[in-house]
């Protein structure tokens, strides 16, 4: 089939998905899965593969994230309901002082973000702004854009991120790569997006302090230090950099090398950070089994519909793959002349404003653009480069098909002009702040 019908098959595939999911209200699952087995047939793939192809992108994509998921809620969930999390936000809050909340609030974001799924760790954060709010009388947009910022960087750019760690798996990147340079990324993107762009939106947008505050299970005077919270939520990334240790000054082949790669890698890392988290403080201070049992089940309950829709995004990405859509598609753009990093940029752009999720516009552009890398022979640094510019592209424009357009006004109680202005200007800022920052890593490294 040549090119031009391969490229309108992509396209109208992900425009039918938006039509789907937005018009017809269709579930997100749902209507993944039937938009996959339409590219497949309009694509020309013979029709006995396009079931196998299913399976195989559901089973690539869950094979990895399923055990990443489910054991990064657990670690979220028990960090917040211990109260290391507050510790960490108002330690912060405390050296920065109440002028300058704002920047307190961006970090607490970044770094209390980095177990959690980014609606998970909004949720259990956003009580802190109003905390905040409340003190210093503040207009509580100053204080929100930051906080989203921070949860929205550490989401997109940095491990263990649900989508940072499928992007790295997907790509066959280097995961101590993915961590220096998502930090490259997240830190100026974070600070550029929040503090300094809520600082001047503020001045235009004024938003009325809500008034449900969430509190940690655990009393004030049993929650952990903030040193052992800040120890604890870094725990995972220090073991993950481990491969890279390993890769870089361990002879390959011998038995250290292997065990660096074991425990380095993210099942071990985040299994035992979970671990660390429930025994060595949820237990340890005064939580009892029971409680902690609950607390892991709660977190495991929202879980299942992220997996099963981002398990569907990849779906969709095998389908482009294994139909030549994707390979035609991204063969144009390169063949275009945009330079590799820039074309993972802009696709992710693209999917990202037709239909919304940064995950599924993740793994859409995954699909389209790795047939492609595959022949080049990149680095695994390389791969972590282009991961964060496609990572970028996939949170900007954010507007009324995204579900982090809606959670932003639920919380803040923002319209949906006041959260354009706020929320949709600030996600595009940090996303291009961070591909700009992967384009130039992936020239450099």
């Amino acid at each position: 089939m040549d090119t031009l019908t391969l490229v309108v098959t992509a396209l109208g595939s992900v425009l039918l998905l938006l039509f789907l999911v937005m018009k017809a209200r269709m579930h997100a699952f749902l209507a993944l899965m039937l938009v996959s087995i339409g590219a497949g047939v309009f694509s020309g793939m013979p029709l006995e593969k396009i079931a196998d192809t299913m399976q195989k992108g559901m089973g690539g994509t869950l094979g990895f994230l399923a055990i990443v998921v489910a054991l990064g809620a657990m670690f979220g969930k028990v960090l917040h309901e211990t109260g290391a999390l507050d510790q960490i936000a108002v330690k912060l809050l405390n050296r920065f002082g109440e002028h300058r909340a704002h920047y307190a609030l961006g970090i607490a974001g970044l770094v209390c973000a980095l177990p959690l799924f980014f609606d998970v760790a909004v949720v259990l954060l956003i009580g802190v702004v109003f905390a905040v709010a409340r003190r210093t009388g503040g207009n509580v947009v100053r204080l929100a854009i930051p906080l989203f910022a921070g949860v929205a960087g550490a989401a997109a750019f940095l491990l263990p991120g649900p989508t940072p760690m499928l992007l790295a798996s997907q790509m066959g990147a280097d995961f101590g790569w993915m961590i220096a340079i998502g930090l490259a990324a997240a830190i100026p993107g974070m600070l550029l997006a929040g503090p300094l762009y809520g600082n001047f939106i503020s001045k235009h947008v004024t938003l009325k302090l809500p008034e449900d505050v969430s509190e940690p299970s655990l009393g004030q005077n049993q929650m952990p230090s903030f040193g052992f919270s800040l120890a604890l939520v870094l725990f995972p990334l220090l073991l993950v950099g481990l491969k890279t240790i390993a890769a870089r000054f361990v002879e390959a082949d011998t038995t250290l090398y292997h065990w660096l790669q074991f425990i380095g890698h993210p099942f071990t890392a985040i299994l035992a950070a979970c671990l660390v988290a429930i025994y060595g403080l949820a237990i340890r201070r005064g939580m009892s089994s029971d409680k902690v049992m609950a607390v892991c089940s709660a977190a495991l309950q929202p879980a299942g519909i992220i997996l099963l829709v981002t398990g569907a995004g990849g779906v969709f990405k095998q389908v482009l793959v294994d139909s030549g859509v994707g390979p035609a598609l991204g063969n144009a753009l390169i063949g275009a002349g945009l330079p590799i990093a820039l074309a993972c940029f802009v696709l992710a752009a693209a999917v990202r404003v037709i239909q919304g999720s940064a995950t599924v516009a993740c793994l859409t552009t995954v699909g389209l653009v790795l047939p492609v890398v595959e022949t080049l022979g990149f680095s695994g640094a390389q791969l972590a480069a282009l991961s964060v510019c496609i990572a970028g592209g996939s949170i900007v424009l954010s507007h009324v098909n995204d579900s982090g357009f809606w959670l932003f006004g639920k919380f803040t109680g923002a319209t949906e002009l006041q959260t354009l202005k706020t929320w949709s200007v600030m996600e595009t800022i940090l996303g291009t702040t961070g591909a700009a920052v992967g384009m130039a890593a992936f020239t450099m490294v």
